[in-house]
């Protein structure tokens, strides 16, 4: 079993708090676990969605099962369930987050610089 798979206890606690189980109304979802654990590699890895590995499942279907279940309140019910007081431990903040290489270093540029036209030669340069 990999390190990022979740471990049968994991499983058994966190199964029956997942939407499209059989008996749920609507249509039974395909492999809750395999999409939950395909939500939770892109959580560990904050890989973008479209490079998912294809062993859990379509990306976009993936991603639209973790909207629906953001939106009505699965992962909620689920730390609520789980005990944990301490949300330290499920949260992300600004330190965790890696920013592009590009996303910072660039020069500043004044309020009205931004209005100068870059590219057309200055009147010195052409007579000069």
């Amino acid at each position: 079993m990999s390190r990022n798979m979740l471990t049968d206890q994991q499983w058994v606690l966190v199964e029956p708090l997942l939407p499209g189980k059989i008996g749920d109304r609507g249509r039974t979802g395909y492999n809750n676990r395999m999409a939950l654990e395909g939500m939770l590699w892109i959580m560990r890895t904050g890989a973008p969605w479209r490079d998912m590995p294809a062993r859990f499942g379509k990306w976009i279907t993936v991603y639209q099962r973790f909207r629906r279940w953001q939106k009505s309140g699965v992962f909620e019910r689920i730390f609520q369930a789980s005990g944990e007081r301490d949300l330290r431990k499920v949260m992300i903040d600004e330190t965790y987050i890696k920013a592009h290489q590009h996303a910072a270093g660039a020069p500043k540029v004044d309020a009205h610089q931004l209005n100068q036209p870059r590219d057309k030669p200055s009147v010195e340069a052409v007579v000069g």
